[in-house]
């Protein structure tokens, strides 16, 4: 019968491979963390294709898990080194908290929604990976006291320039996400150097916006 560790493998091979991501240790990572666990019960069927999965409950606000490829590319983008103090911003259930876990020494995940950061914390217990650091915050907050951050991940989309994030990047700091500024949507790499800010754009992505980081409404006479 086919089984999750096969999807995993077609995960990788046929979405992660093929998007030239490279990285040995980001590949491994997504072969050895199951998806599936950080997905409801009802939708595990689901978790290894290449969609922005809806792994909201029902009466809650809509939170995804963001397509695989996209986030192994940010991933490698990323360069995260097995020294570094990485922020995942907006983890909901710590599937890409996760992945960082693997790759860093140290991971500062955010979450404002209590059942999933909570999901988030019993999955990872399971799995072994101790060295994420829980915080109730809200993605555009980030967590000032464990900064500053070699790498920060925005675990989706946003629609206005993170400031309060870049802030938190210590020198030669990297930030990643999925700029929605414009349209298409841009998979964008921000690095800090001698206090100044850069930012390069890296790839075509849509995937939903995290809450707080929505564009806010025009006014209209």
């Amino acid at each position: 019968m086919f089984g999750f560790s096969t999807a995993r493998q077609n995960m990788v091979d046929g979405q992660v491979r093929p998007s030239d991501v490279t990285d040995i240790r980001i590949l491994d990572a997504m072969l050895a963390v199951p998806r599936e666990a950080f997905v409801p019960e009802n939708k595990r069927a689901l978790a290894y294709l290449d969609l922005n999965l809806d792994i909201s409950e029902e009466a809650s606000a809509k939170r995804f898990l963001i397509k695989p490829a996209v986030l192994a590319k940010m991933l490698q983008a990323a360069d995260i080194r097995d020294t570094d103090n990485v922020l995942v911003a907006g983890c909901a259930t710590g599937y890409a908290a996760a992945l960082v876990a693997r790759l860093a020494a140290r991971v500062t995940a955010t979450e404002t929604n209590p059942a999933q950061a909570a999901k988030a914390r019993d999955v990872l217990a399971q799995l072994g990976l101790g060295n994420v650091t829980f915080r109730a915050a809200a993605p555009a907050a980030g967590d000032p006291a464990n900064a500053p951050y070699d790498v920060i991940v925005l675990d989706g989309a946003t629609e206005i320039v993170p400031d309060r994030l870049c802030g938190q990047l210590g020198e030669g700091g990297r930030l990643v996400g999925v700029f929605a500024m414009t349209q298409p949507p841009r998979a964008a790499i921000v690095t800090r150097s001698h206090g100044d800010f850069g930012n390069r754009p890296l790839f075509d992505a849509s995937v939903p916006v995290l809450p707080g980081l929505e564009r806010l409404p025009a006014f209209v006479f």
